[in-house]
């Protein structure tokens, strides 16, 4: 007879986690690739419906992962020491969730068993989203999204 063992998620700190359960933590929602704007005066983010040239919109995932930051030199590599620092981090964000001590939702693919449940849940981006190959970077603002995010 077997002994229940918790999921690493739940024993580990963010800076314990092997490369790879880091990586798994990844719920392929998108909701990071999307282009923030920052107003300058109050610090308040904006999310916006325009997606980095990157990222496949159906998939939810990043086209060239391996060499994102050589292409888009403003991608940032998240860390778990930099987890707590990101305001923009999607409240649904695994990595945030953990940092704050929280469970993980039954929609992410670590629980649900899934890649495709944060899509079902409507989590994701999937259809939501244009290129940012289609949008000029002045009219950005004209793309902000209320979303619930």
């Amino acid at each position: 007879m077997s002994e229940f063992q918790e999921p690493f998620w739940k024993t580990k700190s963010l800076s314990q986690m092997t490369h790879e359960e880091w990586e798994s933590l990844c719920d392929g929602c998108g909701l990071c690739c999307l282009r923030k704007l920052e107003d300058m005066d109050t610090g308040e983010v904006f999310y916006t419906d325009v997606a980095c040239f990157l990222l496949d919109i159906k998939k939810c995932r990043c086209k060239s992962y391996q060499n994102r930051t050589l292409l888009v030199p403003t991608c940032m590599i998240l860390e778990p020491a930099k987890v707590k620092e990101i305001r923009w981090l999607p409240k649904t964000c695994a990595y945030r969730l953990l940092a704050e001590g929280k469970e993980l939702p039954w929609w992410h693919p670590l629980r649900s068993g899934s890649d495709q449940t944060v899509h079902e849940a409507g989590i994701s981006i999937r259809d939501k989203v244009i290129s940012e190959k289609y949008v000029h970077p002045e009219q950005l603002t004209d793309h902000i999204v209320e979303w619930e995010i």
